[in-house]
């Protein structure tokens, strides 16, 4: 089996005079995380963090690659140059 990383991203520019999208397109292995909190009083009265959202591609990555080396399968990543 042969993997590619894509990466698409939209980016919305409100910075007068440049008003509009930025866009880019990358491939090629890559690992994104992202993570989101908020702040959240606990039972003792104070604020703290607390993360409302994760998302790691390797643990999508490692799950598939799991999946096709227990199938038997050669697992290979490709490298793109640009």
């Amino acid at each position: 089996m042969r993997t590619l990383d894509e990466q698409w991203q939209v980016t919305l520019i409100e910075d007068p005079p440049r008003r509009g999208l930025s866009r880019e397109y990358g491939r090629g292995p890559s690992t994104t995380v992202s993570r989101r909190w908020t702040y959240e009083r606990g039972t003792d009265g104070r604020r703290r963090k607390v993360e409302t959202f994760r998302f790691d591609t390797r643990e999508m990555k490692n799950l598939l690659q799991q999946v096709v080396l227990d199938a038997g399968w050669i697992w290979r990543g490709m490298l793109f140059k640009v």
